[in-house]
């Protein structure tokens, strides 16, 4: 998985994250919509629970890749 999480471009990862996690951005985004029934368990329609974790996933995905490049897991860009 950690090589996997190497070989994603940041170029690609960061405004993949961006537009997901804020789209659509009238009235207000929906991972902070989401996340805001969540925390109010207001969460419980399938379809809710999809656009979380449709609009979460890159987010997380590029959470990830940071982790795990600061950890050193995986091989390294010196090996060929």
């Amino acid at each position: 998985m950690s090589k996997f999480l190497k070989t994603l471009p940041y170029q690609l990862l960061i405004p993949v994250a961006i537009f997901l996690g804020l789209a659509p951005f009238v009235p207000q985004p929906h991972l902070w919509q989401k996340l805001t029934m969540l925390l109010a368990g207001d969460l419980t329609k399938p379809l809710d629970i999809f656009d979380l974790l449709l609009h979460a996933t890159p987010v997380v995905v590029l959470v990830a890749k940071v982790i795990v490049e600061r950890r050193g897991d995986g091989p390294s860009q010196n090996e060929s």
